[in-house]
């Protein structure tokens, strides 16, 4: 009979990687050795997702605090006042990343857990302790700390006050903040992160009404206010510009000693055109400007893409002169969140569903499917599919039309499909064995790729699926927060250790430590 890898069900498989071997294809093979000596290889996590203690020593209310306490918001009215309480655990968990062998952690600091009141306070000792301590081990693990200001979750006070990022008062506010992390922690970091995702905040904040604050209007969403047409564009209008004063205030002051590096992090889906038509391949280029090129050609060519230009017109802010030198080039890498690919149908001369022809989304629709095909295998989360080619076509968009800037995958992981065993994770190891694989042919080509972070480390909380979606290599058991290393973790410490010792002898050793 036929056998499908990917489709048999994982719970009557053998654990081993001689099964996995059989699984892949030998060119979707690889090996630790067709990177570069000097790349990074990771693990990623982000402040309210992992953390917890959402009130311990001197922490405020974050916008995540409140919004999950919302019935409804989250599934399973989730929460992450615990997490995987990686604020008392840390030291454990960096012992995770030891054995593992990576060599840099990526993770965000806690706006509320420094600044509780933003400006208007005082700095918090016991957070910036606890971030102090954090880096400090890693450092000591041989483990780079790669750090991201803000990843969502920022004080309460600053949504409620000012309207969180539709406010210029933001601006201020994250420069602030941010310069308080350059001074205590700039002299043990070397690779800092501004924003993590402005345009996916953009689009789940302020177009959909999906994050908090919650804001949108018809078609996109049935929020109580919002304006989905025009406040997404002024929310990521005032982060472009906070990211360029943050930038400007850390090679101005802080790199003349610390000689770090400073970028920001896309939402980078690929896009195909749903059909071989020239109409579909214009709107799959529209798809990268709307979403990609909206936040990054400011930061490389000082304004907005010229596609947007056309469709938003006045209603699209301008850069002031001044705005626009502190903007061009104000990055010194780009991060790379990609997990799949989507098809893109014209809307301009096509007729699409409601709300496909809507200008923030340059008139076109998206989906996974062709004809009741998906894109790819499906994994647990609705709209991600195993896409690997799309790895390579992201990165080789982004080196064309940036002149191959240096570039971070900051994330890319995968969820596995329901009623699958979690620790015996072979779908997760197929999937980043292929994108690893595309991510290889794209450096070979050329591509200035300097590192890969997993998304995740461990099990967390994934924002409205709350804790029934998995992406970690550690299972994290919600009573206990026990740790638990998946298969996947053990094929990854392999992969980073290029280990090629008996396959029987890994088999034995991965099942033991996955029913162990």
């Amino acid at each position: 009979m036929t056998f499908n890898c990917l489709l048999y069900p994982f719970s009557v498989l053998l654990i081993s990687y001689s099964v996995l071997a059989q699984c892949l294809k030998p060119h979707e093979e690889i090996q630790r050795s067709a990177f570069p000596n000097d790349f990074f290889f990771g693990a990623a996590t982000s402040s309210y997702q992992v953390e917890g203690a959402y009130l311990q020593d001197g922490k405020g209310l974050s916008n995540w605090d409140v919004f999950t306490k919302i019935p409804g918001k989250i599934e399973d009215n989730a929460n992450g006042d615990v997490a995987d309480d990686h604020y008392n655990l840390y030291l454990e968990d960096i012992e995770l990343m030891h054995s593992l062998g990576i060599r840099g952690y990526r993770f965000s600091i806690s706006w509320s857990r420094i600044l509780p009141d933003g400006m208007l306070g005082t700095p918090n000792p016991s957070g910036i302790t606890f971030y102090n301590k954090l880096i400090n081990h890693l450092v000591s693990k041989g483990i780079e700390p790669f750090v991201t200001i803000h990843h969502t979750d920022l004080p309460y006070m600053l949504e409620a006050r000012d309207g969180g990022w539709l406010s210029p008062l933001l601006r201020e506010e994250f420069a602030h903040f941010a310069t308080i992390c350059f001074k205590n922690f700039g002299d043990r970091v070397r690779y800092w992160v501004t924003i993590n995702e402005p345009n996916l905040i953009a689009d789940l904040a302020y177009i959909r009404g999906i994050f908090p604050p919650a804001r949108c209007s018809p078609p996109f969403g049935n929020c109580s206010t919002g304006n989905s047409d025009v406040e997404p564009l002024i929310a990521m209008h005032n982060m472009l510009i906070a990211h360029g004063m943050a930038v400007d205030i850390y090679r101005s002051l802080f790199w003349p000693k610390q000689q770090g590096f400073i970028g920001i992090v896309s939402s980078a889906f690929m896009y195909e055109p749903l059909r071989d038509e020239e109409r579909d391949r214009l709107a799959a280029d529209r798809a990268l400007a709307f979403n990609v090129a909206w936040m990054l050609d400011p930061l490389i060519y000082g304004d907005y893409p010229a596609e947007m230009r056309q469709c938003h017109g006045l209603a699209l802010p301008k850069f002031s002169a001044n705005e626009k030198r502190l903007l061009r080039g104000s990055i010194d890498f780009i991060g790379v969140n990609h997990y799949s690919t989507l098809y893109v149908k014209d809307c301009i001369n096509s007729t699409c569903p409601s709300g496909g022809d809507r200008p923030i989304r340059g008139f076109l629709n998206t989906t996974s499917y062709r004809d009741g095909v998906p894109i790819g295998e499906p994994t647990g989360t609705s709209y991600l599919f195993v896409v690997p080619r799309g790895m390579e076509e992201i990165i080789d968009y982004l080196k064309r039309r940036y002149h191959n800037v240096p570039m971070f995958v900051t994330e890319n992981g995968y969820t596995l499909p329901a009623q699958q065993n979690e620790l015996q994770d072979m779908g997760r190891i197929n999937f980043h064995k292929a994108y690893l694989v595309s991510l290889a042919r794209a450096i070979r080509k050329g591509a200035n790729v300097r590192g890969y972070f997993i998304w995740s480390l461990m099990d967390n909380f994934e924002w409205l699926s709350g804790y029934t979606s998995r992406f970690g290599l550690y299972y994290v058991d919600r009573q206990t927060l026990e740790r638990t290393p998946k298969l996947s973790a053990k094929w990854f410490a392999s992969f980073l250790k290029n280990n090629t010792h008996n396959e029987k002898e890994e088999s034995s050793a991965a099942a033991s430590s996955v029913q162990g």
